[in-house]
């Protein structure tokens, strides 16, 4: 009985043990299963927010990308064609085609001009259309005739009728030997003197090379490009072109946004400014990334579009998988659920540091391969967040582990031009940085002058991106340097002939006013000299040989007034005949032996083949100190008067003393 009791006893013991060992299996299996399952939705949720950040920050730097590819494709052909619709000679041209029209040797001077053109710049089309003949010339000759009613003419005429001094239209070329190609054509008018339309003058570029350059990008980083007029119309896309005049609003998801989308991109027109956001539904009511930017200069909007569909199936993927490891690991847990727990702790660690490592990878990767020489800068920690930022810096002056804020000093000081090392530091500096991003920037720009490895100094732009590392709460820059000598020289040029007058190379009355003005302002207790010069009965030469002997009177005339003057003296050309010479004298006697020495010089015979005309000049001088453009002006304009009043051929000296 005894021996009985006891079996039951260990029999019961038994039972329990096995019990306790059930639950404490069971309660630690739960344990695990639970912490899997928050392991996975947490790794869930950081990458699908990883892969959004990835999404937002790569369409981003694309869409800068094709942004100023596009810009750089045509600018080119937009200055080339307003460069010709200027050419006096293309004017004269077209003044005298209807004394021409049967003249073949006139079709082949036109011929040779706009095949010049082509050859020099390797355009696929260069044509000129007059809108007294409506001959449509190009490098091959006299093509056609444009007739209304034909549409394949109707760009002609819309830019006739339009207020625009050119315009950009798709259209098949039917030009003889191009195949009915899809081509960009640029359309400039040209004015006459008077300022009506005589013709239109332009390039064409083939579509086929601006589709392969927006198939690289999808190819390359799976974004949609689109450039789209006002209309909503896609001019260039990899799979349409304005020829087919298809709305970007009527194809695929486009039609399902609504309204709102279509205004958000069409409404948005800030130069140089990137505007993006979500649209669809998904998860967290996101499905599609776009980014949209105006290029004012073509009239047209840039469209990158990023779906998230195949980043949700791959973290779905990821996830079911997790799942069944999980499922697996349990089982095994069962068997040795000590050793199991070890293992799975350091598994854990190991697969977050993989997660992290795999998303910072790609997120390098997919921004290298979009732009040559990008750097990452620790903000937050003050130095640089890769080996090969550490590098650039000492390749720079910087010695190693240089903290980022006395790298970025010593690269100014050895580097960056001094007009722009101020700028560049204070721009790029950490506090300059954290400010930006508290106050809700993310992108930062600076242009500035640096050596190139010859000494010679040239245009750079860096753009950086602002960023918060999710990891470690730390605020990261991002920045690409761009090389943009060759868009500066081209402004710098733009402003040049702006300013200029064409026909003699002397200021115009706008600029000619400013410098003036910009002189007295730095200077305003000098004495200053302030000529005005009027060729004598100038009509009389355009009546009696023609303008274009009138025109080489005034070439004539303002090169030897340039002559008699200074570099540094303010030469320019108020109007017809009329000129003006502003310069800082030592006293009084030095303007009144210029006045006389320029009377004298600027009476001659002028003579162009057989043609021959006497040319005088009246001159007015006002001689003042402490006084205003306009005062000046008053006083010159009056002694001009007394000059012409006296008989022409002479020169008048107003003086008066400062008060």
């Amino acid at each position: 009985m005894a021996q009985e009791t006891q079996a039951n006893a260990e029999k019961a013991g038994n039972g329990m043990k096995k019990n306790i060992l059930l639950r404490t299996n069971l309660l630690i299996c739960m344990v695990i299963i639970a912490g899997f399952l928050m392991t996975a939705v947490l790794s869930y949720r950081a990458n699908y927010s990883a892969s959004l950040e990835n999404i937002e920050q790569v369409s981003t730097l694309t869409s800068e990308g094709i942004y100023y590819q596009m810009n750089s494709a045509f600018t080119k052909p937009v200055n080339i064609s307003l460069t010709m619709a200027n050419d006096s000679l293309l004017k004269e041209f077209l003044a005298t085609e209807a004394e021409h029209l049967a003249n073949k040797e006139y079709i082949e001077t036109i011929r040779r001009y706009l095949g010049g053109y082509q050859n020099k710049y390797n355009y696929d089309s260069v044509f000129l259309v007059s809108t007294e003949s409506g001959r449509y010339y190009n490098f091959n000759g006299l093509d056609r005739v444009l007739e209304k009613g034909d549409p394949e003419n109707d760009w002609y005429f819309e830019i006739l009728d339009s207020t625009q001094d050119y315009s950009m239209n798709v259209d098949n070329d039917e030009v003889i030997g191009a195949d009915n190609e899809i081509t960009v054509f640029v359309n400039c008018k040209i004015k006459s003197d008077s300022g009506g339309t005589i013709g239109v003058v332009g390039v064409g570029v083939r579509i086929s090379y601006l589709q392969d350059l927006l198939q690289g990008y999808q190819d390359e980083f799976g974004v949609n490009a689109y450039l789209i007029n006002e209309n909503g119309t896609i001019e260039i896309s990899t799979d349409y072109t304005g020829f087919e005049a298809v709305s970007l609003f009527d194809i695929g998801r486009y039609r399902q946004y609504g309204g709102q989308v279509q205004n958000d991109i069409l409404g948005w027109k800030e130069e140089g400014m990137a505007k993006s956001f979500w649209v669809g539904e998904n998860i967290k009511g996101r499905s599609d990334y776009i980014v949209t930017r105006y290029l004012p200069e073509l009239g047209w909007h840039l469209v990158v579009e990023r779906d998230t569909s195949s980043y949700i199936t791959k973290l779905n993927k990821q996830l079911a998988l997790t799942m069944l490891v999980i499922a697996v690991i349990i089982g095994v847990i069962l068997y040795i659920i000590t050793q199991v727990i070890r293992s799975f702790n350091r598994r854990i660690i190991a697969l977050t540091e993989s997660v992290e490592q795999e998303r910072h990878t790609m997120f390098e990767k997919a921004t290298e391969q979009l732009f040559d020489k990008i750097y990452e800068l620790d903000i937050t920690k003050n130095r640089p967040a890769n080996q090969a930022t550490a590098q650039y810096f000492e390749k720079m002056g910087a010695p190693k582990g240089t903290p980022y804020d006395q790298a970025l000093q010593i690269v100014a000081e050895r580097q960056i031009h001094e007009a722009y090392r101020e700028g560049y530091v204070e721009t790029f500096k950490p506090e300059s940085v954290l400010r930006a991003y508290e106050d809700g920037r993310d992108t930062l720009r600076y242009d500035f002058m640096i050596l190139n490895e010859e000494g010679r100094y040239y245009w750079m732009r860096i753009t950086a991106r602002i960023v918060k590392w999710e990891s470690d709460g730390s605020i990261h820059m991002l920045t690409y340097r761009q090389n943009i000598d060759a868009e500066k020289q081209q402004e710098r040029r733009l402003h040049e002939l702006a300013q200029t007058d064409e026909m003699t190379g002397l200021l115009t009355k706008t600029a000619t006013e400013r410098q003036i003005e910009e002189a007295l302002k730095r200077n305003p207790e000098k004495l200053y000299a302030f000529f005005i010069t009027d060729i004598d009965s100038f009509k009389q030469a355009n009546d009696l040989y023609g303008h274009s002997f009138g025109d080489t009177v005034i070439v004539s005339f303002a090169r030897t007034i340039q002559q008699h003057f200074r570099e540094d003296d303010i030469a320019g050309r108020f109007g017809g005949d009329e000129f003006v010479v502003f310069a800082s004298i030592p006293g009084k006697e030095w303007a009144v032996e210029k006045a006389a020495e320029l009377s004298r010089d600027l009476c001659w015979m002028h003579q162009v083949g057989n043609d021959r005309w006497q040319i005088t000049a009246s001159i007015g001088v006002a001689v003042l100190q402490g006084a205003d453009f306009e005062m000046f002006y008053k006083n010159a304009d009056a002694a001009l008067y007394e000059s012409k009043k006296n008989g022409r051929n002479r020169y008048t000296m107003y003086y008066k003393e400062a008060e």
